[in-house]
């Protein structure tokens, strides 16, 4: 079977947590043995150096499968921006493609790919004693300020959000412009110098949720609990990403003595739905309606998911 890819060629394999992304990555760099490739992840909490269990890292297996890249290097004190990632995947893309390899991102968080494809407004930085001053004031008095001085931005968002409230209202104050014309000129995307080849996996609901459930018990089983053991005794800012891991809560809670295994296993499961049902939303309705979507069950040996993919 011929490969039809050009030399800039980026495939993108997208979808909520647990949809069969990794593993299809996995089996299209098989499928397709006449070229090399790296996987890139393109997924938030899979950035960050600890909790690769319940973060869902490659395994030690996947590892050996096929190349991988941006996983478990940013150092989980600091929050890693879409700006940060977007910086660090299109070295990676730019180190691929110069190797003659193709990169294939791999993830769940859509804004980390919408940066590096389309851009990010050039906002300037915001001095910090600005921004101190706007995120120590009550939300309610930060969105009448911002309904006063940006009533378009206000409008567009939610009065109890709190983070945008904020970033909108020291972006005004500090700029003199909305943020809206900020993000109205973005710049830095790559969207127009590759060729993308993208497939979003929205597999059937209860054959995703029932994924969702199997793997958190199978986490629980191996190693989740000592991770957040180790977190709890690492004892990490409290603004650190760590904390809002999906499962964290749940399993403190267990170690903690509050709620018992089955509990724990139960709320963490409800939350991971959740979290798929976000992602699973997100992807249906933002990402761009040319984009192939996959809505049956993944089954790789199907060779006509990777046609869907390089058309």
């Amino acid at each position: 079977m011929t490969n039809p890819i050009h030399d800039k060629t980026v495939a993108l394999i997208a979808g909520p947590t647990a949809s069969g992304k990794s593993g299809l990555a996995i089996a299209l760099s098989k499928h397709y043995s006449d070229r090399q490739y790296c996987i890139i992840n393109a997924d938030s909490a899979q950035v960050y150096n600890h909790l690769p269990i319940l973060s869902a890292h490659p395994s030690a297996e996947e590892l050996t499968q096929a190349e991988h890249r941006l996983y478990g290097y940013w150092d989980s004190e600091q929050s890693c921006s879409a700006a940060d990632w977007a910086k660090d995947a299109k070295h990676q893309i730019t180190r691929a493609h110069d190797a003659g390899k193709i990169p294939i991102l791999v993830g769940g968080t859509g804004l980390y790919m919408r940066t590096l494809l389309d851009g990010i407004a050039p906002i300037p930085d915001i001095d910090p004693e600005l921004r101190h001053i706007i995120r120590a004031m009550p939300i309610t008095e930060a969105y009448h300020a911002l309904v006063r001085e940006d009533p378009d931005a206000a409008q567009s968002l939610n009065p109890n959000d709190s983070a945008r409230i904020c970033r909108a209202l020291e972006v005004i104050r500090s700029t003199g412009q909305s943020i809206i014309n900020w993000r109205a000129r973005k710049e830095g995307g790559i969207a127009d110098t590759i060729t993308l080849q993208p497939l979003i996996l929205l597999p059937p609901r209860d054959w995703l949720y029932e994924r969702c459930n199997k793997r958190f018990i199978q986490m629980f089983d191996n190693g989740a609990v000592e991770e957040v053991e180790a977190l709890i005794k690492r004892d990490p800012t409290a603004d650190s990403p760590l904390w809002r891991a999906i499962g964290v809560k749940e399993i403190s809670a267990y170690i903690k003595g509050d709620i018992d295994q089955d509990k724990a296993i139960e709320l963490g499961q409800i939350a991971t739905r959740q979290y798929a049902k976000r992602q699973y939303t997100w992807f249906r309705n933002q990402s761009p309606v040319h984009w192939h979507r996959y809505e049956k069950e993944i089954n790789y040996k199907n060779i006509n998911i990777f046609e869907t993919i390089f058309h």
